[in-house]
């Protein structure tokens, strides 16, 4: 039976080159860095998105909207920024502006016998509340299953990681509000998985070798520290 085939072992035979059988032992850099993909995700960004108007326009396959979304969230920011008014303020004043124009143009077009433009009607289906609310479901019973997890004591790794991400949040909201977050986000979430998208193979190459030093660290880590705490067992966990 011949060997499989493998693409990491070329060698060139007679000037041709000539795929040989699978080696034991594949661990050249090139071909893991090749190989790595960020999440370790088998879909393409567009997919991952969703693959609708909303991909396209964090991809910005439509430009017009995404740069309108970057224009309104930093013309809104620097509005709280420089207002120091509250949320609250500053949004009641905005709807108050827009619906006294509504108002006095529609009582304008009918003084002067004008047709007013249809407006779209504004509705949320049955269906879209429905898989919204299952998604949220599915979201909330992980987060659950996980708390229930760490106070059990069960995954140490689990709570390291919690602990970590939560110290990282209290640090990073002491020095910036939670406008100033939502606004890094935003504009985060516009510009990197565009840029991602665009330069997706340089990324992976050197995300991969990042990857293979982390998990080198983590490992040694995991041999000295973590895996020596004793975790609870099942005679404890029925006592």
């Amino acid at each position: 039976m011949e060997n499989a085939k493998d693409p990491c072992n070329l060698h060139e035979v007679s000037g041709d080159f000539e795929i040989d059988g699978v080696l034991e032992d594949c661990t050249s850099s090139s071909c893991a860095e090749s190989a790595f993909r960020l999440f370790d995700r088998n879909r393409s960004i567009h997919q991952i998105m969703g693959g609708g108007k909303a991909a396209d326009v964090i991809l910005w396959k439509q430009r017009r909207v995404s740069v309108g979304i970057i224009v309104v969230a930093s013309v809104a920011w620097l509005v709280f920024q420089w207002s120091e008014l509250s949320f609250l303020s500053v949004s009641s004043d905005v709807l108050l502006v827009v619906v006294v124009i509504q108002f006095l143009r529609a009582n304008y077009a009918v003084h002067c016998n004008k047709q007013l433009q249809p407006l779209p009607e504004l509705e949320l289906s049955e269906e879209m509340v429905n898989s919204t609310a299952a998604s949220f479901r599915v979201k909330i019973n992980y987060m659950l299953l996980m708390a229930h997890d760490i106070t059990l004591g069960k995954d140490f790794r689990l709570f390291f990681k919690v602990v970590v991400c939560l110290w990282l949040l209290s640090v990073i909201g002491s020095f910036v509000s939670f406008f100033t977050i939502a606004y890094i986000g935003t504009i985060v979430s516009i510009t990197i998985p565009a840029l991602y998208s665009k330069y997706e193979e340089h990324i992976d190459r050197y995300a991969g070798v990042v990857h293979q030093k982390f998990a080198k660290h983590y490992r040694v880590v995991d041999e000295n520290v973590i895996s020596r705490i004793p975790r609870s067992s099942a005679k404890d966990k029925d006592a």
